[in-house]
């Protein structure tokens, strides 16, 4: 029998000092090995560094000035040595089995190029009860065809390309946007493989910065398909 394929995983850090022991914890708990943890920091000045750094040598972490969650993704990618990718945002967290949930759908698909889940919501339990109102209700069950949620073979994510270190936001959507185009083969799980935490700053902050940029995304999304049909 060959050996289990490593898998990657891919955490970028900006200021996320409060949440992101427990998101390296929830990677380390996986059922499911090899896995490789490498961390960005992309310019933290907050103690992130110092709080991964505690968990040398079980972790690959490197830190960069400020340069934006696609320029942190994009470098990490570039140092990772997997044959698959999964991503987990600073704030969020893996179920135990997610990557064994995920890696047994490639072994019953070998064509599979990406295997995606579900995303359950939850309010982050630190906040008071007065910060807690002021979020929105989380959602139980979420389809995921984004990069939290997704494991992807190293040949076809290099196959779409790196992330747009254009876009402030919908970096994701914008991935999955191209992917989609490219026709990766891919399969959704009907089980939650990411628990994506709700808290004060990451709830509704500069909604029409951010809606600008999702239409912008959706735009370029449009264009490019034209593009394919006229040619």
């Amino acid at each position: 029998m060959s050996a289990p394929s490593l898998v990657s995983v891919i955490i970028t850090v900006y200021n996320g000092a409060r949440y992101l022991a427990a998101a390296i914890e929830s990677v380390f708990a996986q059922t499911y090995q090899p896995v490789e943890l490498v961390v960005v920091d992309d310019g933290s000045d907050d103690g992130s560094g110092e709080i991964a750094r505690k968990f040398l040598p079980r972790l690959h972490y490197f830190y960069y000035p400020r340069g934006g969650i696609a320029a942190a993704r994009n470098r990490a990618v570039e140092l990772a040595s997997g044959e698959f990718f999964s991503f987990l945002d600073a704030d969020d967290l893996f179920p135990a089995d997610r990557l064994e949930r995920q890696m047994t759908e490639f072994a019953h698909g070998p064509t599979l190029d990406v295997v995606y889940g579900h995303v359950r919501e939850f309010v982050s339990p630190d906040l008071d009860e007065a910060a807690a109102r002021r979020l929105r209700r989380p959602a139980e069950r979420i389809m995921g065809r984004l990069p939290s949620a997704m494991l992807v073979r190293r040949e076809a994510f290099f196959c779409v390309g790196l992330f747009n270190t254009g876009l402030k936001v919908g970096i994701g959507l914008d991935w999955s946007a191209r992917a989609s185009e490219h026709k990766l083969n891919n399969v959704i799980l009907p089980e939650i493989v990411l628990h994506r935490r709700l808290h004060s700053e990451n709830n509704g902050l500069r909604e029409v910065e951010s809606r600008n940029h999702y239409l912008r995304v959706l735009k370029s999304a449009l264009d490019r398909r034209r593009g394919t049909r006229s040619t």
